[in-house]
């Protein structure tokens, strides 16, 4: 047996491979030992064939890191959770700010906010260093993941498409409730199927990731069928959403951009300095700021998913050994973070959302001043008032 071992391991450290059986007969050897043990040393062999043997040829990572990773959780997992749940219940109490465009934030932040219920799940994964809560916790946290991923990027988008309708058509492109609801529909119809397909394994996986703390849909499968899929989801997830998002927004600054263009020449031949009556009470012009939140949104879209698109294109088509547990753990940390600041972006900008936050929480501070301005339809009647509601309103 001790022979078989030995002959077991040679090979496997020669082509960097390691199969399960092999791991069992390490980790019952090694269990009592001093030296560094691979990831999933010390997993049941119910466990074992859950992760992908990938990841079992890598030492486990110190528990620092695993500890470090888990205080990183829990800030973001405090933040994230009051943060978007402070949109939710503003922008779905107040009678101000219940209009068409704010569905589309209420629903980016409801995304956000079960993306923020899993992380418990990875918190206890982590101070208990590593694949602790087993193969169940793994597939909810999946496909929460997915769920909650895939349908902010897809509302992200349809925001970017009510933008461009509301600022390009001020008069007859706003979006109505029954619309809005309509295309929050469509997101989640749009959506579901990538979660559930691979929880059925009808179509893909969900496995086991990085430090084994985490989970997300097997990329590292050789088979055809796992490639299509990573290539489908990575399509629709991806591709897709960003197209619309960066169409949208370019054609908005466009827009704008050839607006303020005209107004100028307007004013050069009516020799005054400008036809905006506040023009002195803007320093900033209108086209910087529209193009201030228009790449404030694409970047954040770009940070939350390419590390994870870049990375499903290498574990499905590319060089696997580039993919360490540490450098797929960054991923996570994106998307987490991007939906932090996503209550920034879309929410805390808006001033009728810090007078409602100022009315019910007064002991915040915020001391946002009240301006007087009308309705939201009001706010987007021409397109020299549409580049300040880049964030929606």
């Amino acid at each position: 047996m001790l022979n078989l071992l030995k002959t077991t391991r040679n090979v496997s450290s020669r082509f960097n491979i390691i199969s399960p059986q092999a791991r069992l007969l390490q980790s019952s050897e090694e269990i009592g030992g001093s030296g560094p043990h691979l990831l999933g040393w010390d997993l049941s062999p119910e466990d074992l064939i859950h992760i992908p043997e990938h990841w079992l040829i890598y030492e486990e990572p110190a528990a620092s890191m695993h500890y470090l990773l888990g205080l990183l959780y829990i800030g973001i997992y405090l933040i994230g959770t009051i943060g978007n749940g402070l949109v939710i219940w503003i922008f779905s109490t107040a009678s101000s700010l219940r209009t068409a465009s704010n569905m589309f934030v209420v629903n980016l932040a409801f995304c956000d906010f079960i993306m923020m219920a899993k992380i418990p799940i990875f918190i206890y994964n982590s101070f208990s260093k590593g694949y602790a809560l087993g193969n169940f916790w793994c597939q909810l946290f999946a496909l929460i993941g997915s769920l909650s991923g895939i349908g902010a990027g897809m509302t992200n988008a349809f925001i970017a498409y009510d933008r461009y309708t509301t600022i390009t058509k001020p008069f007859d492109g706003k979006i109505t409730k029954v619309k809005a609801l309509v295309l929050i529909m469509v997101v989640w119809i749009y959506t579901i199927p990538w979660g559930v397909l691979p929880l059925l394994q009808v179509w893909g996986r969900f496995v086991p990731e990085g430090f084994l703390t985490a989970c997300s849909f097997d990329y590292l499968r050789d088979t055809f069928d796992n490639q299509v899929f990573v290539a489908a989801i990575f399509t629709c997830s991806y591709v897709i959403p960003m197209s619309m998002i960066v169409f949208y927004y370019s054609q908005i600054v466009c827009k704008v951009f050839s607006h303020e263009k005209a107004l100028r020449e307007q004013a050069k031949k009516m020799n005054v300095e400008s036809l905006r009556s506040n023009q002195k009470e803007n320093s900033q012009s209108a086209e910087v700021r529209i193009a201030k939140a228009a790449i404030t949104i694409c970047s954040l879209f770009v940070a939350s998913w390419t590390p994870y698109a870049v990375i499903a294109l290498i574990g499905a088509f590319g060089d696997k050994n580039l993919l360490t547990p540490g450098v797929t753990m960054i991923p996570a940390c994106a998307c987490k973070l991007v939906a932090c600041i996503d209550p920034l972006v879309y929410a805390i900008s808006h001033p009728r959302y810090r007078i409602e936050l100022q009315k019910r929480l007064p002991w915040l501070a915020i001391k946002e001043a009240e301006t007087g301005n009308g309705s939201d339809a009001q706010s987007m009647k021409s397109t020299s008032t549409e580049s300040g509601n880049a964030t929606p309103e």
